[in-house]
């Protein structure tokens, strides 16, 4: 799945409007990694390949050369070959190629006709550049080489980090499949369930919907398990199971069009709060101030505002919920009192990937598109989780892009 032509086409514009004349973009999709003698790992194509091209195949190569008065654009891929297709699957004609991308069928060639071209464009002086945040090997074998390549990774995160209304709505897409997906497997809490029923459910509940590859690895973690940020390994019939009075952290997204949505939820298993503050249980008394950290962190993030500040928001109301319960002796806390309790960051840019690529240090700016997710974690409680939600941040606030559920009535599972 891609999104309009129109899309890469002008990104790939603007690309070159922010270069000066005679440099050469080069960019490669990258190669799968084995996983064993015979068998690779599912391949995803390098993040800044595809946000200037909708593609998606392996040993892609991409060539744009400003030259002042037009601009050339070259895109190399494997071409059609009986054999090879027979037993590595159907490659894409360049017919599809360039109806995806935009790129005129004339100017797609096959992969091994790269070296040639880019030859020729070293010989006429052209000066090379490549994307310095990639992770594929090709991309920083060419960086490395002899051949002075200029990094252009800085313009192309700047481009990231501002999202179209397009870019919004693929997010938009993908919150709504994984909520989806978080519904069906709310109904199958329950004392006894494991965390591997649950993250199967979730896993069958985004690939029916046409996401095949989650945004990151599904968290399916019950009780003391949610103390494990990344509990990525869920456990299965001979590992932890789900008792009344559990809570359960749930963090998934899936993706469409390429881009991810980040979505945690916490799920109580069976029982009600109890009347009056001092009899309140434990997660429940939580779940109030992470419900209250979550209305405040929404209100706070505009645009001139940073993580800095959004952090030092959220830690002030967590210092003096920490005093009032009596978690710590200090008045007012300290930031060591804070991080004992507050582990992560509160929001992180949100796109092609799931952290996506960024400067951390730019104020928020309309376009920008976040994961809000405080989360409080309490040892002494044995409860500590999250809720998370995406926002856009626009001209006078942000919007949410997900739907900001954490009702009781949709925590609690009876």
């Amino acid at each position: 799945m891609a999104l309009d032509k129109s899309f890469y086409i002008n990104k790939r514009i603007e690309l070159m409007s922010r270069l000066p004349v005679g440099a050469a973009v080069i960019l490669f999709s990258g190669s799968s990694r084995p996983m064993s003698q015979d068998t690779d790992y599912r391949f995803l194509p390098d993040r800044n390949f595809y946000y200037l091209t909708g593609l998606e195949f392996e040993n892609g190569r991409l060539i744009i050369v400003n030259k002042g008065d037009t601009t050339v654009t070259k895109l190399f891929a494997p071409g059609k070959d009986e054999m090879v297709e027979r037993w590595h699957g159907k490659r894409m004609s360049f017919e599809k190629i360039s109806e995806i991308s935009g790129i005129p069928v004339e100017c797609i060639f096959k992969t091994e006709d790269f070296d040639e071209a880019l030859y020729d464009i070293e010989k006429m002086g052209y000066k090379l550049a490549s994307d310095g945040t990639s992770i594929m090997p090709e991309t920083k074998a060419f960086l490395a080489s002899d051949k002075n390549v200029e990094d252009i990774g800085a313009i192309i995160t700047s481009m990231r980090m501002i999202k179209s209304p397009e870019e919004v709505d693929a997010i938009r897409k993908a919150a709504v499949i994984t909520e989806a997906a978080l519904l069906e497997m709310k109904e199958h809490i329950r004392p006894g369930v494991t965390e591997v029923e649950l993250y199967t459910s979730l896993e069958y509940g985004m690939s029916k919907r046409g996401s095949l590859i989650p945004a990151f690895t599904t968290i399916t973690a019950i009780g003391e398990n949610s103390f494990y940020l990344h509990h990525g390994d869920p456990e299965g019939f001979d590992g932890i199971k789900a008792k009344s009075g559990d809570h359960i952290q749930i963090d998934v997204g899936a993706r469409v069009d390429g881009y991810c949505a980040d979505i945690s939820r916490v799920y109580f298993v069976g029982g009600k709060a109890s009347e009056g503050e001092a009899n309140e249980e434990k997660r429940f008394k939580l779940l109030s101030l992470i419900q209250e950290l979550r209305a405040n962190a929404w209100k706070f993030i505009k645009p001139g505002e940073t993580f800095t500040t959004l952090n030092d928001a959220m830690h002030k109301i967590l210092g003096e919920w920490l005093i009032e319960n009596g978690l710590i002796d200090n008045n007012p806390a300290t930031k060591d009192d804070i991080k004992k309790y507050y582990w992560h960051n509160t929001s992180h840019h949100l796109g092609l990937d799931v952290h996506d690529i960024s400067d951390r240090e730019k104020p928020f700016l309309p376009g920008n598109c976040l994961a809000v997710e405080p989360g409080v974690y309490i040892p002494e409680w044995n409860v500590g989780f999250r809720i998370e939600d995406d926002v856009v941040v626009t001209t006078g606030g942000c919007e949410l892009i997900s739907s900001g559920l954490d009702t009781i009535e949709s925590i609690v599972k009876e």
